[in-house]
């Protein structure tokens, strides 16, 4: 556990609105996921959840995504 509570790889951010619940794994544009947090978000996505992986050039995507 980290000290926020969470296990090695859980994603950076969780957005809820309106019925929505969405996970997001931040990156720097070269940056890569490591083995903990590719598990995290296929665990998530197999159990129906939204899972992202942003990089400063996704910004059109990530504004579509959040609207």
């Amino acid at each position: 556990w980290r000290p926020t509570g969470t296990t090695p790889g859980f994603p950076d951010v969780i957005g809820v609105r309106r019925g929505r619940v969405l996970f997001a794994e931040l990156k720097a544009e070269d940056g890569k996921l490591t083995l903990a947090q590719r598990r995290w978000l296929w665990s998530l996505a197999e159990a129906g959840a939204e899972v992202y992986l942003f990089k400063p050039s996704n910004w059109p995507q990530i504004e579509r995504v959040l609207r």
